[in-house]
């Protein structure tokens, strides 16, 4: 059997080595502290829907270009679809009769910002203006005022919120990405979309992407196939009495 002797050095060294080890833990835990403290005050869109039954949403946004507008509107209606368009201001001057024609057809018509900026750059004031104009241009022709804004970019912070919610609108993301954008072929953009969706899912397209119109009716057909429903996203989400998890799922509360 060994014996140690503890003397006056072994002693320091030993009360030094603890000090840094609770310290460290004190700073650790602060750190958890404020990682929880922010994750807790920061503000989540909603990216999909809480559901049981077996429903989804198809949205597009439009901020250039309309050359496919029309075709996309006739597939929809081909499958007896009715989808979220998500509109920027912009768009709706250049094409008033297409927003109109999107309207006619029972689809959503969103909110997607004025100018398509980068909000959190802006100051609150600004970011309410952004959407209150792309609001009016919409409701002078559709006659109905948009409760669905999605912020340009994906991009977003509490404020971009704030001004929604004060708007007595939601902030809509997204949680399946088509990549459309990237120009993908329409199997690759179908086999991406069938295995990320789930109930409750918000699927992301773009009006103006080169491989869309040709994808459209085979997304749709496999959405369908897999035992899906799809509707607008006014009919997806909850209008009232819910949250909104740390994941972006809005959640009904009881009262829903």
């Amino acid at each position: 059997m060994k014996f140690f002797i503890l003397t006056k050095k072994r002693l320091i060294i030993i009360a030094g080595c603890i000090c840094v080890g609770l310290l460290s833990a004190v700073f650790s835990l602060n750190s958890l502290g404020v990682l929880a403290s922010g994750n807790k005050n920061k503000k989540i869109p909603i990216y999909r829907v809480d559901k049981k039954e077996k429903v989804v949403s198809v949205s597009f946004d439009a901020a250039w270009g309309n050359e496919q507008t029309q075709t996309l509107l006739d597939i929809l209606k081909d499958n007896n679809v009715k989808s979220t368009f998500f509109l920027v201001g912009m768009w709706v001057d250049k094409y008033p009769e297409s927003v109109k024609a999107i309207s006619d057809a029972g689809h959503d018509v969103g909110n997607h910002s004025n100018t398509h900026p980068h909000l959190p750059q802006l100051a609150m004031e600004k970011i309410t203006s952004q959407i209150e104009d792309c609001n009016n241009k919409i409701e002078k022709i559709t006659s109905k005022r948009p409760i669905l804004f999605r912020p340009p970019y994906g991009d977003y912070n509490n404020d971009v919120i704030d001004a929604t919610n004060n708007l007595k609108m939601h902030c809509i993301q997204w949680d399946v990405d088509s990549l459309d954008w990237k120009d993908p072929t329409p199997d690759e953009m179908i086999n991406r979309i069938k295995s990320k969706i789930k109930p409750g899912s918000i699927i992301l397209m773009h009006n103006g992407a080169k491989n869309t119109p040709a994808a459209l009716p085979k997304i749709l057909k496999m959405i369908k196939e897999e035992g899906y429903s799809i509707v607008p996203i006014s009919e997806l989400i909850y209008i009232e009495n819910y949250t909104v998890g740390h994941d972006g799922t809005q959640i009904p509360t009881s009262e829903s």
